[in-house]
């Protein structure tokens, strides 16, 4: 649904240049929800703002639905006319929820609609349509000001959906909310997504975001995305940043000659007593230094931080008996030289 290739935005300002996005490939697929998480500064919001051309990339491609966007608005009315037509169907969500306070909630969503030049009765139905999906039918004569930051983000919801876009880009639309509005406002998104087909790009520094709705993800670092995948696949793949953030386990062998490993859980492995099994298998000792489980897309995933006696080369066989039962296992520590101990990977562009 969604393809970036080698995209850079360069802005250039009193003689300095600075690089917010540095050769972005992504891929986005059609129906899915898709985060992408950084820090500020990593570039994920002038990233989002190039996906509907809000912000011109100085090279490299951005394609949705199939139509280049890139190669529209950029030779005269009719070029210009072709993008705006192109940006009817994506529609985008704000963090501070751009609302007109001197409009009612309900003129609020027909705006995109009266810019369309819709007839004034169709605009009225399909705002009070749209307002009642969102939760929100009986604000429709309400002034902004009179709702609180999560009825206004709706409202901001509503008003994007007025076009009926394919696409739903959300830009940070949760960090002005407390947790309890953000928690409702992710199932309004995941619902819209499954209920009218909707791909949703999500742009968040918040893990949280990505644990409860996301079906893929990318970490962006300066400018760069550095990993993505589904969130399955970076589950299962040795040294994921983006796997230790979302399940984060600490602890650390305080022992010497010990082997420290991460084991990751996911599908029916999380259900089942595995380490357990392990201890009384091949009679050892296994000391659980830390955990994290979680429920993620309705199946419970999670990460465990666990010692084994002994160094690596002792342990070959309980570790393969994991990997065995369908385990992610990561050597942190195999108290020897040779140990396969787990460094950080990058899928820089990967697709």
């Amino acid at each position: 649904m969604i393809t970036t290739t080698g995209l850079t935005k360069v802005y250039r300002s009193g003689g300095r240049e600075v690089t917010a996005l540095d050769g972005v490939d992504l891929h986005v697929r059609e129906g899915e929800v898709y985060g992408v998480i950084g820090q500020s500064g990593a570039g994920k919001s002038t990233l989002i703002r190039c996906l509907n051309l809000l912000e011109r990339p100085t090279s490299g491609t951005v394609t949705v639905a199939g139509q280049d966007l890139t190669a529209l608005g950029g030779g005269g009315q009719r070029a210009n006319a072709a993008l705006r037509a192109a940006r009817s169907h994506i529609g985008m969500v704000f963090q501070h929820f751009n609302l007109l306070s001197s409009r009612t909630v309900q003129d609020n969503v027909e705006l995109p609609l009266e810019i369309l030049k819709v007839p004034r009765r169709d605009r009225a139905r399909k705002a009070l349509e749209l307002l009642d999906l969102v939760g929100l039918a009986d604000k429709a004569k309400a002034y902004p000001g009179q709702l609180s930051g999560g009825q206004k983000q709706r409202v901001g919801i509503a008003r994007a959906l007025a076009g009926d876009p394919k696409v739903l880009l959300s830009d940070e639309a949760t960090s002005a909310l407390d947790p309890e509005t953000t928690r409702s406002i992710l199932t309004l998104l995941r619902d819209l997504n499954q209920q009218l087909g909707l791909t949703v790009v999500l742009i968040t520094h918040e893990m949280d975001v990505v644990k409860t709705i996301c079906d893929s993800a990318a970490l962006m670092k300066g400018g760069r995305i550095v990993e993505q995948g589904t969130v399955a696949e970076l589950l299962a793949t040795p040294g994921s940043e983006l796997a230790r953030e979302l399940f984060p386990v600490g602890g650390e062998s305080l022992a010497e000659g010990r082997t420290v490993v991460d084991v990751t859980f996911h599908g029916d492995a999380a259900t089942r007593p595995v380490i357990s099994e392990l201890a009384r298998t091949y009679n050892v000792d296994v000391s659980i230094l830390g955990a994290a489980m979680d429920t993620l897309g309705g199946k419970q995933v999670g990460r465990m931080r666990i010692e084994l006696p002994g160094r690596f080369e002792e342990n070959v066989v309980p570790i393969g008996f994991l990997r065995e039962q369908g385990l992610q296992v990561d050597v942190v520590d195999g108290a020897a030289d040779d140990a396969p101990t787990t460094t950080p990977l990058q899928k820089e562009g990967a697709q």
